[in-house]
């Protein structure tokens, strides 16, 4: 029988997309084949739907292939992944990025010789992953992640259950990646986590975010463009306003963590701000930046989100000026004290994330369209697209130099992207 190298399927997230890389090079330096490996995300109840759906449809496609799960949805239920005929073996969050794990895999029968369930206590682990890649993706922008776990605990979200607590890549080794990237021809770094903000606290001297972004921008002085990913308004310290006022190389896009624009709702998500907070960062940081825009992920149906409720997160579209939306309808997640609380009718649900999900494409066409007559530089993603340091996606009718940014002025627009 033919031998072929693991497949992989990515669901979820960035930090997600970032280990099936590492996972990807430690399976093949051991030498594993034949195998299709799943890496799963928990974030709602239709997504751990989606991977089971994603594992049948893989099995019908390679009946002959060992079949492992991995990922958050199989660190929070191993149970549900390991009932399925279909899967070999479920490993968890932490083993998937372990050398000796996938070292096990190498014999033909691998099944027989290991334990099908290898998921253990995720809160016990103290160190992030050992297994830096260097960039994946486009050969323009790389991620790095500086941050796992979390030590929030919201009451809709599962996430921490599945990523452990919240620890940190020393500045050290990430500045030592970053010049490897720089080095390597990449023209823009995204710091990734699950909690970015958290980035330090269980450092020694407990520095923040604001510290290892300035401290990146100073010692790789060739880095032309930085980006940091998700974050928790009421997190940011004053070096990361400073570095937003201060240093074009750090880009103009914030994506929030918002969730909701109720201060009840927020109140019993059990988040550490109030709708006024977020007001108050968006405008002090678009008065730092005026060129600042925003996304954010914002949950519609909350349990006891009444019509009122609701309105004032549709408000915080236009209060906050957000751009890019990412919005959720409200998925109960089994284990987390939202799931215990009194439900929104579903019809109700849907049409709150469709109401906000319009008003996201509004802000977007805003956003876009005063775009129009300006000039940009624009990080070349392939030859024809690239994007804005605001991270608009701008189209080009002849080839640019892929991985370049280029210098250019906004002819256009048309369905959600500018043209050059």
């Amino acid at each position: 029988m033919e031998r072929l190298a693991p497949k992989f399927t990515t669901l979820g997230c960035r930090l997600n997309a970032y280990e099936t890389e590492a996972m990807k090079e430690l399976s093949a330096a051991a030498g594993v084949e034949n195998a299709v490996v799943v890496n799963t995300c928990a974030v709602t109840a239709e997504a751990v739907r989606k991977a089971r759906q994603e594992i049948r449809k893989l099995r019908r496609d390679n009946p002959d292939a060992k079949l492992i799960v991995t990922g958050c949805a199989a660190q929070t239920e191993p149970e549900t992944f390991s009932n399925m005929a279909e899967v070999d073996l479920v490993i968890g969050n932490t083993e998937k990025m372990q050398p000796g794990t996938w070292a096990k895999m190498r014999a033909p029968d691998f099944v027989g010789e290991t334990e099908r369930v290898q998921v253990d206590d995720i809160m016990s682990v103290t160190e992030t992953a050992g297994h830096l890649i260097d960039g994946f993706g486009t050969r323009s922008r790389a991620y790095v992640q500086v941050q796992n776990g979390c030590d929030h605990r919201c009451t809709f979200c599962i996430i921490p259950y599945g990523r452990g607590n919240s620890r940190s890549v020393p500045a050290g080794v990430v500045v030592d990646q970053i010049k490897r990237l720089v080095d390597r021809g990449y023209n823009e770094v995204v710091l990734t986590g699950v909690d970015l903000t958290s980035w330090g606290a269980d450092l020694p001297s407990q520095p923040k975010l604001g510290d290892l972004v300035m401290r990146i921008l100073k010692l790789v002085p060739d880095l032309p463009r930085l980006r940091i990913s998700s974050i928790d308004s009421i997190e940011v310290d004053e070096n990361l306003m400073q570095a937003i006022a201060t240093e074009p190389r750090l880009m103009p896009h914030l994506h929030l963590s918002l969730q909701a624009g109720d201060d009840m709702i927020l109140k019993r998500m059990k988040r550490r701000h109030l709708r006024d907070d977020a007001i108050r960062f968006c405008e002090e940081a678009r008065k730092l930046r005026p060129d600042m825009t925003y996304g954010a992920d914002i949950i519609a149906g909350f349990p006891t989100e009444t019509e009122a409720m609701f309105e004032n997160s549709l408000k915080l579209v236009q209060e906050c000026d957000l751009t890019w939306l990412h919005v959720f309808p409200y998925s109960a997640r089994q284990g987390t004290p939202a799931a215990r609380m009194p439900a929104v009718d579903g019809t109700a649900i849907k049409s709150r994330a469709a109401r906000l999900r319009a008003a996201g494409q509004d802000q977007v066409a805003r956003h876009l369209a005063a775009q129009v007559g300006q000039t940009h530089h624009i990080l070349m993603e392939n030859p024809r697209m690239g994007r804005t340091a605001q991270f608009a996606e701008v189209l080009f009718d002849r080839d640019q130099p892929e991985g370049q940014i280029v210098t250019a002025r906004i002819s256009g627009q048309t369905e959600g992207q500018l043209t050059a």
